[in-house]
């Protein structure tokens, strides 16, 4: 219900990396020929590396009818190898 309503108000005037997103909340595998055809996209792969900027965890899928993407969540070796950059070898703890 809540992504129909988020869909009804974001429609019109929404920009086109939220709509790429979007297409991208739906689960499915997007193409990167439907990317650079429906959003009128000249590079698709630089959209999908500013969403991946702003936070977004999504995957590519290159299989012989092309390139894909699809949105997930990420897995406990990208959070390791991400904490492992921040902090190195040293020991850290969170103060709440």
């Amino acid at each position: 219900m809540f992504k129909t309503l988020k869909r009804a108000f974001t429609r019109g005037n929404a920009s086109k990396t939220q709509k790429v997103l979007n297409l991208l909340s739906s689960g499915k595998p997007v193409s990167w020929k439907t990317l650079r055809d429906r959003f009128d996209l000249v590079s698709p792969r630089a959209m999908i590396d500013k969403l991946r900027l702003e936070g977004n965890m999504i995957y590519i899928n290159k299989t012989s009818k092309g390139t894909s993407y699809r949105l997930g969540t990420p897995s406990k070796a990208i959070i390791a190898a991400g904490i492992k950059k921040l902090y190195g070898k040293e020991l850290y703890s969170y103060n709440s």
